[in-house]
């Protein structure tokens, strides 16, 4: 990184000097993870075949597992030492290097706990992006919320109404997409109750996120037991999306399946996450919201009401993560349970810090914690010597080390988590 720092001349005037600085964060979180790694391997060797089912008619591969795994431990020992090049030369790892360090990471661990077993990699990957799904559109209500100024710790509380609603209003009605709006308009109620108190009456937004998230498992969970449990069969009884196969698309090997054989809400994700990408950077909404959530006095001055600007904006992130909150009861759950969400709505903000902000990083975020929970429930039919508490524990190891690991070295809109008074 270079930065201009003030420098005194010989005639006493100041003029400005050059400093760089080497960036060792990323490289060092690299060198530990091949360390980790190769400890596991040396410590508790596995020996065997490990085998990777492709379907598609690509058939099966077979690797020999300690052999596979020490060959990769070695790439690693090379991208870990290119990382290390780059900031010693004042330059940043570059991003690719991390995603192809983080999926030769996963390939090894794979085959080592794949010993004499066998990985279903469409299935992986197909229960990856349905774990992701309500990350996805909670990082996505976390960033904007974020970017306009507010700090949106309430997406629990917005995932846990939207999916109480969209159970109830799709058991009533009978129709999905009616509980999907039923969703949107719980994330907004919850939404605007954190806009109101952080952004007029100037409560502190944590606090008040917080505060939000028990209101709202304690009165779901009242609701339940007092509405939905006696009328089980009447009011939490939703009907759901069917998967909608794309032509031709679901055909392609590997990825068809994934990609192209969901629900309807997985393809809004799809939709959602290329419109909100896009509109952030390319149109005068997203200006608007990045210069309220950046600084809010200078907007002002040019005409932007910036508190009524973060207010919508709060609330229309509170309706994209409703419907994370639908996929629960709509999608992979069939009915409403208390304290459903599991916390995964703080997952989606650690997405929003470890994605910078940006859409399309705290997409992949979320994809990735995704993919970690899904890893934790193959590696117990695996039957790897994992202890099965640690495996529990996966989803959130993964989360803390991307977060301290990566997201340390970057900052977020500077005016978030401050309250704007005009004047």
């Amino acid at each position: 990184m270079t930065t201009l720092a003030p420098q005194a001349a010989a005639d006493g005037t100041v003029q400005l000097a050059t400093v760089r600085e080497r960036h060792f964060k990323v490289p060092i979180v690299l060198a530990t993870a091949t360390v980790l790694l190769a400890a596991l391997f040396f410590f508790v060797p596995r020996d065997g075949t490990s085998t990777f089912r492709l379907d598609g008619g690509l058939g099966n591969i077979a690797v020999p597992t300690t052999a596979t795994s020490w060959i990769v431990v070695g790439l690693l020992v090379l991208l870990t030492a290119w990382s290390f090049f780059d900031a010693w030369s004042y330059r940043r790892p570059a991003l690719w290097l991390t995603i192809v360090f983080g999926v030769l990471a996963v390939f090894a661990f794979l085959v080592w706990a794949a010993a004499d077993g066998l990985v279903p990699v469409t299935s992986l990957l197909f229960g990856a992006i349905s774990l992701s799904v309500p990350l996805v559109f909670g990082a996505l209500g976390g960033v904007i919320g974020e970017r306009a100024g507010v700090v949106n710790v309430a997406i629990e509380g917005q995932l846990l109404l939207g999916a109480f609603s969209a159970a109830l209003l799709s058991s009533i009605t009978h129709n999905p997409f009616i509980g999907l709006i039923g969703a949107m308009i719980g994330g907004v109620l919850v939404s605007f109750v954190l806009a109101a108190f952080a952004i007029k009456y100037l409560v502190d937004q944590v606090i008040v996120g917080v505060v939000l998230n028990v209101l709202v498992t304690g009165l779901t969970g009242f609701l339940y037991g007092a509405l939905l449990v006696p009328n089980e069969d009447a009011l939490n009884r939703p009907v759901r999306f069917s998967r909608w196969e794309i032509p031709f698309l679901s055909d392609i090997p590997i990825i068809g399946p994934v990609l192209f054989n969901q629900t309807f809400i997985v393809y809004l994700m799809y939709i959602t996450v290329a419109v909100v990408a896009w509109a952030l950077y390319r149109t005068r909404w997203g200006l608007r919201l990045r210069a309220v959530g950046e600084h809010p006095q200078a907007a002002d001055t040019v005409g932007i009401r910036v508190n009524p600007t973060r207010f919508w904006n709060v609330s229309l992130a509170g309706a994209i993560a409703g419907i994370g909150g639908a996929y629960f009861t709509l999608v992979s759950v069939p009915q409403f349970g208390k304290e459903m969400t599991a916390g995964l709505g703080f997952i989606a903000l650690a997405a929003v810090i470890f994605g910078r902000w940006d859409p399309i990083r705290a997409s992949l975020a979320a994809l990735l914690f995704g993919f970690a929970t899904n890893l934790q429930n193959l590696l117990t039919i695996l039957k790897t010597p994992i202890p099965s508490e640690f495996m529990l524990m996966l989803p959130y190891i993964v989360t803390i080390l991307a977060v301290a690991g990566f997201a340390g070295q970057i900052r977020g809109p500077a005016a978030a988590g401050k309250p704007y008074i005009k004047g």
